[in-house]
């Protein structure tokens, strides 16, 4: 039912007027029979005349109000999402697709972990804060195929050959690097921990997700759902 009242709505909007709108159902015969087209408009109004659907004004402009609200909706949400509208066959991308979206309202704070090779041929890997990512960059490029590689001003990045490592705060995380745990990063919303050794539990509210893709070496993802204090 709201499928189908949405057709209605986008059916309305091709028409600049209502006027245009009651034209749109007046045949070449009614004019000729009725030799007025004020006449015949207003029977099509009143649903003697016309092979649609009869509308007052009042109802007409409302739907293409409504209409033209609800295509600006999605125009305004394809500008915030970078993968808005878009069927990808990349898992990769499938997954960063399922995430933009909470990581850009704060419903969660996903860390990217990726290790691969740079365009140098040197082995890297590092921790991606997603959420702080996608509001410092434009992520358009990475949905239209261009590698998403870890950098030194992440969260944390290390470069296999000149075993240069770095590590960075971020507004969403804190790096606790010395812990007799391992490497940790503090939500700095609700201040939980977020645990990436893959032999512990990720820690509370976080979900560890590895997926294998071809042109990756290794990708895990962690999410953390940030609850909101009540």
């Amino acid at each position: 039912m709201e499928e189908d009242a949405a057709n209605d709505h986008d059916a309305v909007i091709e028409f600049a007027s209502y006027e245009d709108f009651l034209d749109s159902q007046i045949s070449s015969l009614d004019l000729y029979y009725l030799e007025d087209e004020e006449l015949a408009r207003q029977l099509v109004e009143l649903g003697y005349r016309g092979s649609g659907e009869v509308l007052k004004r009042e109802e007409f402009e409302a739907r293409k109000l409504a209409a033209e609200a609800n295509k600006q909706s999605k125009k305004n949400q394809q500008q915030i999402l970078s993968s808005a509208g878009r069927n990808f066959k990349d898992n990769f991308l499938t997954e960063l697709a399922k995430r933009e979206e909470p990581n850009r309202t704060g419903k969660m704070t996903t860390i990217i972990f990726i290790r691969d090779k740079n365009s140098r041929g040197q082995e890297i890997s590092g921790y991606i804060d997603y959420a702080h990512r996608l509001k410092s960059e434009d992520f358009a490029a990475y949905f239209n195929g261009k590698k998403l590689l870890p950098k030194a001003t992440d969260l944390s990045f290390y470069n296999w050959e000149n075993q240069m490592i770095v590590s960075n705060n971020t507004p969403n995380y804190q790096v606790i690097a010395e812990s007799v745990k391992g490497l940790l990063f503090k939500n700095k919303r609700d201040r939980k921990l977020v645990n990436v050794d893959p032999h512990a539990a990720p820690g509370d509210n976080t979900t560890r997700v590895e997926i294998h893709n071809d042109k990756y070496t290794q990708i895990v993802f962690y999410d953390h759902i940030t609850r909101r204090k009540t």
